[in-house]
């Protein structure tokens, strides 16, 4: 099989499109994968850590506000470049299908496949579809969701498939870990952090989240509650200003915040902290939400604000109905409002398992079966809308 991925901008969704790819290889490793992306974006890197190869194409990004007018024209005209571009390279790469997880990169990829007539796929992880999946999903042979939510949302309901989120871990990849070693491995030993601490993972995905790291700092600060140790994923581009900034505070309160924090630039062994951690504080993106309801994770969800189309809130309400978890929006975060909420998981009496037990709920079984079996569907049938 030979499958062009196109996918660009956030974690959220580069990773689909690696997860989907890494589902092709495993069924059938003699496929050729080739990956289309923008020059700058993070898809490089984490594309190419993969193992794959990924090709660029010039493309523009719409914004949303009549101020960006001159952008914005600049932006259409790379969109048609972007198509020439995407021509090119599918008519030398001769694709099977194309398979586009969302974002602005998807419109000239798939205009350029639909043109050429290559049949092509798109997988939409939010619950909430982004304007280019609903723009483009009319004339998808299939529309892959994440989550049942998002099919009211979207006009063609004839090509709509509940596929679920593909991630990089399993429940069986869960069950399987021992969480002493999971411990041990991340330095969080009852020895290194102090016996009986419940430990809470922070993170703001992929882009970092500054609001969130520095409410969490000031709360460790005030409260400095022994009860908890909080591992904190900083992001790459505010490791530097989160370190300096608490070693100025640990001398403004006088007190040794290494007891209560540690920050990661990045956390790679992810599904390791998952076992270990008893409380999640994140973002609401697709992929979190999915990877808290396969880990069976209470979560404390802080949506971006300025997420499109506040996709984001979306996503949190997926688990908030289930009661996995609470969601703070952005502008009622403080300080006081952030350990209100951690103390009322911890102090209500398993409160945080009967959460986790709640986002499990959320989980769609046999994810890779059912992108795979989507796949090859559109392979026999030859489908071209």
């Amino acid at each position: 099989m030979k499958v062009i991925i196109a996918c660009a901008g956030t974690g959220g969704h580069i990773n689909p499109g690696i997860a989907i790819a890494n589902i092709i290889k495993q069924k059938e490793p003699d496929s050729d994968i080739l990956f289309i992306g923008t020059k700058l974006g993070l898809e490089n890197e984490l594309v190419t850590k993969a193992g794959y190869k990924i090709v660029h194409i010039r493309t523009g990004k719409l914004l949303r506000s009549l101020k960006h007018i001159g952008k914005n024209l600049m932006a259409v005209v790379d969109t048609f470049r972007g198509i020439s571009d995407a021509k090119k390279i599918i008519k030398e790469f001769s694709p099977d299908v194309v398979v586009g997880t969302g974002g602005y990169i998807c419109g000239p990829v798939m205009l350029a496949a639909k043109s050429l007539k290559i049949p092509y796929l798109l997988h939409e992880s939010n619950a909430y579809p982004g304007i280019t999946v609903k723009l483009l999903s009319n004339k998808a042979s299939i529309m892959m969701v994440g989550f049942e939510d998002a099919k009211k949302r979207l006009k063609n309901q004839n090509n709509i498939v509940v596929t679920g989120n593909p991630t990089k871990f399993s429940e069986t990849d869960m069950f399987n870990l021992d969480k002493d070693e999971c411990k041990n491995d991340l330095k969080l030993s009852d020895d290194k952090i102090g016996e009986n601490k419940k430990i809470i993972l922070v993170t703001g995905g992929s882009q970092g989240a500054i609001k969130i790291n520095e409410t969490v700092i000031n709360m460790i600060c005030k409260y400095h509650d022994d009860g908890i140790f909080v591992v904190l994923a900083s992001g790459h581009k505010n490791y530097e200003n989160l370190l300096n900034n608490i070693s100025i505070k640990q001398k403004e309160y006088n007190i040794d915040l290494r007891k209560y924090i540690r920050v990661d630039r990045y956390i790679y062994n992810m599904e390791k902290m998952y076992k270990v951690c008893d409380l999640c504080i994140t973002r609401a993106g697709a992929m979190t939400i999915t990877e808290h309801s396969i880990a069976s994770k209470a979560s404390i969800l802080i949506p971006l604000p300025y997420a499109t189309e506040n996709h984001q809130l979306y996503n949190a309400q997926v688990l908030e109905k289930l009661g996995a978890a609470k969601v703070i929006i952005e502008s009622d975060l403080s300080v006081d409002n952030l350990y209100t909420t951690i103390k009322s998981i911890f102090d209500e009496k398993n409160s945080y398992i009967y959460m986790g037990n709640n986002a499990n709920k959320a989980v769609k079984k046999d994810v890779n079966e059912i992108i795979y079996k989507s796949i090859r569907d559109v392979l026999k049938k030859g489908d071209i809308q």
